[in-house]
């Protein structure tokens, strides 16, 4: 397959755009009496996630009509696997949130190139917040550089899930539990503007819920891993993740990617998990 003719900054303004129409097509449903369902793995959906991943499909295709396409909402397509680039699309991140009326919920959306993200973004309508990186091309908030604001002299503020948090504390960690956002993507970029420490995430997040929000992280200097493998991989055949934690401060990653292991453990070989706590229906989604 020839390769792609578009640049990196290309396909950023493509996913910039797209997002911005896509979010007032969100709005329109936020705060309303919307309908929803329960999926098979006990995760919320609702008639906007299925609007919104509608026109960004279309949209997003129309533009780029030989790239992949792997979205929470859209069957999936082993095509994808031989595409050279590919659009891996949540499009509401944070459902349950949505349909309380919490407005920290975001689209997430970003381009893979052999399985390393080069183009991403994660926009919060209700909050007019548009995070975006392109690879190598740094990362900006509103479209201003996106820099952390130092929270010098505090205890490290780190929202996590209460096996997590047992371990740590049992480790001797001093921190402070933070607020836990429910839409991933917006978890994990607040460590780069300050207003966390770290952010984890349980074991089986999947490629949309983190694929923007780890390139951002990446090209603001934060560090992000899967705490089993290292950086993450996109575009395979399993989506799924390990636990993964975004670290503002790398003194913190033993204490805190030994309470993951302990508690999620690591994938096995043959797939299995070493550790005795696997993962439930509720840890398996992050919508």
């Amino acid at each position: 397959m020839p390769a792609p003719a578009t640049t990196y900054s290309d396909d950023l303004e493509l996913l910039r755009s797209a997002a911005v129409a896509a979010g007032i097509l969100a709005c329109g449903f936020f705060r309303r009496d919307v309908r929803s369902w329960q999926k098979d793995n006990a995760s919320p959906v609702s008639e906007a996630d299925i609007v919104v991943d509608n026109y960004l499909a279309q949209t997003l295709l129309a533009a780029r009509s030989d790239y992949g396409w792997l979205s929470e909402e859209t069957a999936d397509n082993a095509r994808r696997l031989d595409c050279e680039r590919v659009f891996i699309i949540d499009p509401i991140d944070g459902t349950r949130g949505f349909l309380r009326g919490e407005d920290s919920w975001t689209l997430s959306l970003a381009v893979v190139e052999n399985g390393v993200p080069v183009a991403g973004v994660v926009y919060a309508p209700a909050r007019d917040e548009l995070y975006e990186a392109e690879k190598g091309g740094g990362a900006r908030l509103n479209g201003k550089p996106l820099r952390r604001s130092r929270r010098a002299g505090a205890a490290p503020l780190i929202p996590a899930p209460g096996a997590v948090h047992q371990e740590m504390q049992a480790a001797g960690l001093h921190y402070t539990r933070g607020p836990a956002y429910p839409s991933l993507a917006y978890r994990l970029v607040q460590v780069a503007t300050g207003r966390l420490d770290a952010a984890v995430a349980r074991r089986g997040s999947q490629d949309w819920d983190i694929a923007a929000a780890a390139l951002i992280l990446d090209e603001a200097g934060i560090g992000f891993a899967d705490v089993c493998t290292g950086f993450p991989r996109f575009n395979r055949a399993e989506v799924r993740h390990g636990a993964l934690a975004a670290l503002s401060d790398m003194s913190l990653k033993p204490l805190v990617h030994a309470a993951l292991i302990k508690v999620y453990g690591c994938p096995a070989e043959d797939g299995s998990a070493s550790s005795p706590i696997g993962p439930s229906r509720t840890d398996m989604t992050n919508g």
